[in-house]
């Protein structure tokens, strides 16, 4: 019989088969083990990145965080917030309550129409104006305390238009007829007012407010965007009746163009209900 056919190199094959085995297994364990933590790994990063984005998703945005902020107030106001603005000279006996929405449509086309004649009523002392800013296009409803969610262009063009009003009444009013001009106010679906970089584009058609670094530095950081909120909130509990925009109110009452409910669109029809509101 042959050396390779003996008892002991047969106990020898059987030997390095079992070794060979246990090696194997014990391969296979490792790789089981490597792919399980690997596997717990995956799992708790997942849970990670899902919790991270829960967190995110439930962080109050800029504008919900602004409701509970401390309000800067724009020189040229009083009231409570600062929210009072009346422009004109203090010599006009009556004051014309304008509600507005810097992303209303029907505003820019009343300014674009009419803008040029209610200035002038101003400066001629027939009236002065109290300005009252919504931001309902966005979304809001502050006097329940809600933030919407169709945008923030009315709150961001706000906040601009407080930074402006610091700066003047009278680059406040010719900051808002620039907002409202034709070549600048966007559709109403278009929520450009949300970008600074397009409000100073802006700003910077308006003589004082060009080249000036304290009106873009309250613009970038948002100075006037809680003053902003209590003006919405403003607009929201209002006790005139007032439910869209553009609306006006003198003695009380909401002045509406004859024969209908529509607020007067022309300069004939602003004459007219002025005029007569004036004499009474």
């Amino acid at each position: 019989m042959s050396k390779r056919n003996s008892q002991s190199a047969k106990t020898a094959a059987r030997e390095r088969l079992r070794v060979e085995r246990e090696r194997q297994a014990k391969r296979d364990r490792t790789k089981r083990q490597l792919l399980v933590a690997g596997a717990v790994v995956v799992v708790l990063a997942a849970a990670g990145g899902i919790g991270y984005a829960v967190v995110q998703a439930n962080k109050p945005g800029h504008w919900e965080a602004e409701k509970g902020a401390k309000v800067v107030a724009p020189a040229h106001t009083s009231g409570q917030d600062g929210t009072t603005v009346v422009i004109g000279k203090s010599t006009a006996a009556k004051t014309l309550k304008v509600y507005e929405d810097p992303r209303c449509p029907v505003c820019a086309q009343f300014e674009q129409t009419v803008g040029t004649t209610v200035q002038k009523d101003i400066d001629d002392g027939k009236f002065k104006i109290q300005y009252i800013g919504g931001t309902f296009i966005d979304g809001d409803a502050l006097g329940k305390g809600t933030i919407g969610s169709r945008g923030e262009g009315s709150k961001n063009a706000m906040s601009a238009l407080g930074a402006a009003l610091n700066v003047s009444p009278e680059a406040f009013l010719q900051y808002k007829t620039a907002m409202y001009s034709a070549k600048w106010h966007p559709d109403e679906t278009t929520d450009k007012f949300k970008d600074d970089a397009y409000l100073l584009q802006i700003a910077d058609t308006v003589p004082a407010l060009k080249g000036n670094a304290a009106f873009d530095t309250a613009v970038k950081k948002g100075t006037y965007d809680a003053w902003a909120l209590a003006m919405s909130k403003t607009w929201d509990t209002n006790k005139d009746g007032v439910t869209g925009t553009p609306s006006f109110v003198m003695n009380g009452k909401v002045l509406t163009a004859p024969g209908g409910q529509n607020p007067p669109m022309t300069v004939q029809q602003f004459d007219s209900v002025v005029g007569a509101a004036l004499k009474a």
